[in-house]
């Protein structure tokens, strides 16, 4: 592999950016259950390999199940998740996939079914900025 440059160290401010981002999460009243899910989730489907490790382990932190956690990748086809949880997870799953899923309205209708519209807000905030985090990472080959 390719040696890469270390992009926080190259430009302190995007990665300052990326953390201001991040404390907006931690401080928006989510579940840090909740949250790991979001970035699990995101960052199986971007493919960045330090994400998830890091979000596996910060999710047993929270004291996430091995069932579920194993499942995560497959979440509609069991029975593992709430029905909160999985409007949750599509909803990751529609955001982070753009352009082909365009964040369907019956996706959006589910989540507000189960979410406040603060919640909604900050959630969406949360697959943004996990996004940002994966796509850094694999940008710049992060590895676990």
């Amino acid at each position: 592999m390719h040696k890469r440059i270390a992009s926080a160290q190259k430009s302190p401010d995007a990665y300052k950016a990326r953390v201001a981002l991040e404390t907006a999460v931690m401080e928006s009243g989510l579940d840090n259950a909740l949250l790991e899910l979001i970035r699990l989730r995101a960052s199986q489907l971007n493919g960045c390999a330090y994400c998830v490790n890091k979000h596996a382990n910060d999710a047993r932190k929270t004291g996430e199940t091995e069932a579920r956690l194993q499942t995560l990748s497959v979440w509609d086809d069991t029975r593992f998740f709430s029905d909160r949880e999985k409007a949750v997870l599509a909803w990751v799953e529609s955001l982070t996939l753009l352009p082909g899923h365009r964040a369907p309205q019956h996706q959006y209708d589910a989540l507000l079914e189960h979410c406040s519209e603060v919640e909604v807000v900050n959630i969406t905030l949360a697959v943004a900025t996990i996004n940002a985090w994966n796509r850094f990472g694999v940008g710049f080959a992060m590895v676990p």
